[in-house]
């Protein structure tokens, strides 16, 4: 696994239950700034029994990035850890974005 993926799910794997993160957050804190868009590309490629909780990431706007089955299947996982979700996959980052 080459550094960067390392990094990322590093930083990943330390996002509190009830808590978010962004995609830019995740590149950030991973000393890799302005990655967003690779960090979401790493988590796609997750295989599917990952105990990473890549649920607890997503976009700049507070909403999930993914689209039907895999929104609903994301947004099950948050409101599991009690973060409140729209159906449209919309939360509020002020309430619940990781601040490490």
């Amino acid at each position: 696994m080459d550094q960067f993926l390392i990094q990322i799910f590093a930083v990943i794997h330390q996002i509190p239950r009830g808590k978010v993160a962004t995609y830019g957050d995740i590149a950030a804190l991973a000393g890799y700034p302005g990655y967003a868009r690779h960090v979401g590309k790493a988590l796609g490629n997750l295989p599917k029994d990952s105990k990473l909780p890549w649920f607890r990431v997503i976009n700049s706007q507070g909403k999930i990035s993914l689209t039907g089955i895999d929104l609903a299947r994301q947004r099950a996982l948050l409101v599991a850890e009690d973060i409140d979700v729209s159906c449209e996959g919309k939360l509020s980052l002020k309430k619940y974005r990781w601040q490490p």
